[in-house]
């Protein structure tokens, strides 16, 4: 039976709230779906500041991320109603949302002091009880109880979405973090390879603000007109988790403000323009490294790209110089906008736990098992 669902996504880039409405029937590899409508809600100032600080050590307090919980919430409930009210969707007509939360922090090992946990904010309970809209959210906790990592989760969709008979295919999703979802022709569930393969936007954007005040680099122009600046990139070439087999994830705890920081302040007397040009070449080049770590002929593969940094046209260009001979492309061509395919995974993800069914790919998270993720918040909606 076919329903309506809300997406909402809110990535490491911190940029703001993707909320898509689509249309989905079926389960796992006969699930159709539909794009109805798609808006981003960008972060106010003051809450990207709050984000900022929840994230980093020095700053973060009990106070403010409890506060914050609740505050994300309200925005992603506000986001839904404006959804609604834009389109003219009656919200009697939502079966379920599906929402990511923000990810704050992300701890995918134990260690001594710490165990492998995650932390998304913006609390499903009150997201279901201001929409009155059946939440699904927290999808991480459920792997990481069977030894997963948590991450990565949208690989259960890409199989759903994009597995193929014909032809070999990697999705890559280029947000904050770069990950890539290698599906094999005719491949099982279990043969599907998925992991984080180091930075996406998240150090090209933090250059961009902080030398140019602005958010991102339009289609990748000043990288452009920059030269790779040596020392710096072979300083990042030393970084070990680009070489760690899967499975692996990371976030902002390795690359992040504070390592952002480090490296302009290491490399402050060369040129804004050639340090933002370096840290792009680095991000294509880590994702070329990804992709060799799959031990795969390029010649046989279709290279999928969504995300914001698949807009990057200069980015691109430096992922086809380092994945040469696989055919790129974006989800675009595929019906699904870049922006979009995160979202529409974790309606996807919810499609199945409201059926009871497992969505996560132990292969690629490093589960001992299949389990069901999410927590499920229903309104109580009192009788007329």
């Amino acid at each position: 039976m076919k329903k309506l669902a809300i997406g909402l996504m809110s990535g490491t880039s911190l940029d703001g709230i993707d909320v898509l409405l689509a249309s989905i029937e079926g389960s796992f590899k006969e699930t159709k779906t539909e794009i109805l409508a798609f808006e981003t809600v960008e972060f106010s100032l003051d809450i990207k500041e709050k984000l900022n600080n929840s994230m980093d050590l020095s700053l973060s307090n009990v106070s403010a991320l409890t506060s914050l919980n609740f505050e994300l919430a309200a925005l992603f409930s506000e986001a839904v109603h404006q959804l609604l009210i834009k389109y003219n969707v009656k919200k009697e007509t939502i079966d379920f949302i599906a929402s990511h939360g923000q990810t704050i922090y992300h701890i995918p090992f134990n260690s001594n002091e710490l165990k492998a946990s995650t932390l998304q904010l913006g609390d499903g309970s009150v997201i279901a009880n201001l929409t009155k809209i059946k939440t699904v959210y927290n999808f991480r906790t459920a792997d990481m109880a069977v030894g997963g990592q948590g991450a990565p989760l949208v690989p259960y969709a890409d199989y759903c979405l994009f597995t193929s008979s014909k032809i070999n295919r990697i999705l890559l999703n280029i947000g904050g973090i770069a990950n890539i979802t290698y599906l094999k022709k005719n491949g099982s569930l279990a043969e599907v390879i998925a992991f984080d393969t180091g930075p996406g936007n998240m150090i090209i954007d933090a250059f961009m603000n902080r030398l140019f005040n602005q958010p991102y680099d339009q289609d990748g122009l000043i990288a452009r007109s920059g030269q790779v600046i040596k020392e710096l990139m072979d300083s990042l070439k030393k970084i070990d988790f680009i070489y760690q087999q899967p499975p692996k994830s990371t976030g902002r705890e390795l690359f992040g403000f504070q390592f952002s920081t480090y490296l302009l302040q290491t490399f402050k007397n060369h040129r804004k323009e050639d340090l933002v040009r370096t840290v792009t070449e680095f991000t294509a080049w880590s994702i070329g490294e990804g992709c060799k770590l799959l031990n795969i002929d390029f010649k046989e593969v279709e290279l999928i790209a969504s995300g914001g940094g698949a807009r990057n046209k200069f980015l691109l260009e430096l992922i086809e110089k380092y994945t040469r001979g696989i055919k790129l492309t974006t989800s675009a061509e595929y019906g699904i906008g870049v922006d979009q395919k995160e979202a529409l995974a974790f309606i996807v993800l919810a499609n199945e736990t409201l059926q009871n069914k497992p969505s996560n790919v132990p292969s690629a998270t490093g589960a001992t098992r299949s389990v069901i993720l999410g927590q499920i918040c229903i309104p109580y909606k009192e009788s007329k």
